[in-house]
């Protein structure tokens, strides 16, 4: 392999008095063919050729960054799997629980041990574009994966606590009938106590690879109901705001009042401020 490398960087020098072939091929050079052509062009002091080669340092030193927060993310739950004696573990996260419109949403998914997915990470650190493209990567991958919702109804008639636990509880169902017997169950945030099973992990959507990978199928799938919902009331903006409290969304309350599909008992707020409008 040193052999190869170093023909690689001799190579390069017949290439120098190209600026623009240097930068292309640096652009593709993994780390030893990077180092190689550090040795053969160390000598050259054009400013476009040093800083193609800086460029690529910072190039490669970013990826085997991610490389390694990436393997981490693995690593910490097969920690996990591993003190508390489990075989079969997922992920599960929740999306909209501070949504005023809309359901609540918990994704739950189990990682396959012998490919990773590229890109995860807690989904509100990813762009929309990037979390499409991992979702539907997770979703090819995964040995199994579910999102379940828990109605704007249900949530007024039992409270966030109790519609929390069933959306988990109607997750971690769904994969057993999948035919997967479950050992630990992984979660972000503070304990449910829905089920003796659950092992809660604080960021564990920043920490945990399937509680990540549950964090985007959650989202991804939700975002994508409510630009469906937003057909059926396009007063609210629901393609923009998903149901949030943003301040567009709010005056769209105060003017049109609550759809069939906004939490009431979240909006009470913003329905007696509207009153209290009229009246001045």
């Amino acid at each position: 392999m040193a052999r190869a490398a170093r023909g690689i960087g001799e190579k390069a020098t017949s290439y120098s008095s190209s600026i623009k072939d240097l930068q292309n091929k640096l652009a593709l050079a993994n780390l030893e063919e990077l180092e190689a052509f550090e040795r053969s062009l160390a000598s050259d002091t054009r400013k476009g050729v040093q800083a193609a080669l800086r460029s690529a340092r910072r190039r490669i030193e970013k990826e085997q960054a991610e490389a390694s927060r990436l393997n981490g993310l693995y690593q910490f739950e097969q920690q996990l799997a591993q003190e508390h004696h489990a075989h079969c573990y997922c992920g599960l996260d929740e999306v909209g629980r501070g949504s005023v419109a809309g359901p609540l949403a918990v994704g739950a998914v189990i990682l396959p041990h012998d490919y990773l997915i590229q890109g995860l990470n807690d989904s509100k650190q990813i762009t929309p574009q990037h979390r499409e493209v991992i979702a539907e990567d997770i979703k090819q991958h995964a040995l199994a994966w579910t999102v379940q919702y828990v109605s704007a109804d249900i949530i007024d008639a039992k409270g966030m606590t109790a519609a929390l636990r069933m959306a988990f509880r109607l997750a971690v169902d769904a994969l057993e009938e999948q035919g997967f017997e479950l050992d630990l169950l992984l979660l972000d945030g503070n304990p449910l106590h829905f089920d003796k099973r659950e092992c809660t992990i604080v960021k564990g959507d920043a920490q945990c690879a399937s509680i990540a990978a549950a964090s985007i199928v959650a989202k991804v799938d939700r975002d994508a109901l409510m630009e469906q919902l937003a057909l059926k009331y396009p007063e609210y903006g629901f393609e923009s705001c998903k149901g949030y409290a943003s301040e567009a969304h709010i005056e769209a309350i105060k003017k049109h009042g609550l759809s069939p599909v906004h939490r009431e008992s979240f909006c009470t707020s913003f329905l007696q401020r509207s009153l209290f409008d009229d009246f001045e």
